[in-house]
């Protein structure tokens, strides 16, 4: 008997003509034209068949706009990295004082985690008229005192510490810069980046023939939770800024390893 409704079922759906089908994108689905579910209602599979494919309709036309959205927002992200990239590209080849892996790691590498949101870029001071720090008799860590941005507040504006809020690699940057007043005069713009008190590495540029200089260094580290991180002024350093942030430190989360 069941070989016999089906047979049934399937005779009907060969032998109609005009197939309820889902032709794409925007294409609405009737259920109710030509629907012989209405005019025969002994045809429960043929009735229960059709509504099925009415849902998927339905859902493949939700899914499609959805999908539509999701696009528009890409186009926007990727609008977004190509123009803050050009900006920074325009400013390092002006200054050479910035990283633009900065910038766009911050459009390519968002997370849901808080602390993988972690970047901070700091500069030395924003006075209107250029002022030095240093030189000192003794060694001293840096406190940078303008923010351009802090994620996760993991830098102490008063201290000068970076203190790692979560394992993983980093990315380093540090620019010093020093302006030694008229030609023949001792020029000393050096620092070093430290890591738990131990140097990591250190831009230097001492000499006499210079009247102002700058140097930068970019390091990718392995830190783990907790560490200190923070920039020293050696014996005999001195640094100068203004509003042109001319020293500036920064650093960022490339991935978590924990």
């Amino acid at each position: 008997m069941r070989a016999i409704v089906l047979l049934c079922l399937l005779g009907t759906a060969m032998a109609e003509e005009d197939g309820f089908t889902w032709g794409g994108p925007g294409e609405n689905v009737n259920p109710t034209e030509d629907n012989v579910c209405l005019t025969d209602q002994a045809s429960c599979g043929c009735c229960l068949m059709q509504q099925q494919i009415h849902r998927l309709g339905s859902f493949l036309n939700l899914t499609f706009n959805a999908l539509e959205k999701e696009l528009i927002k890409t186009k926007t992200v990727l609008n977004n990295v190509r123009g803050e990239a050009r900006a920074c590209v325009t400013q390092h080849n002006a200054t050479g004082l910035f990283s633009c892996s900065f910038i766009i790691s911050l459009f390519l590498y968002p997370t849901a985690h808080p602390d993988s949101r972690s970047a901070f870029s700091v500069a030395l001071t924003n006075q209107v008229s250029l002022n030095c720090l240093g030189p000192f008799r003794d060694e001293k860590l840096i406190a940078y005192k303008h923010v351009f941005i802090n994620l996760g507040d993991s830098y102490s504006v008063d201290t000068g510490i970076f203190t790692v809020p979560r394992s993983g690699v980093y990315s380093l940057a540090l620019t010093v810069y020093s302006d030694a007043g008229s030609p023949g005069n001792s020029l000393a713009a050096c620092a070093s980046l430290q890591v738990n008190g131990q140097v990591v590495a250190g831009p230097r540029e001492q000499n006499m023939q210079d009247q102002e200089d700058s140097a930068t260094i970019v390091v990718a580290l392995h830190l783990s939770a907790g560490d200190i991180v923070a920039v020293n002024l050696p014996i005999g350093c001195f640094l100068c800024d203004d509003n042109s942030h001319y020293n500036t430190f920064t650093g960022f989360l490339l991935y978590a390893t924990d």
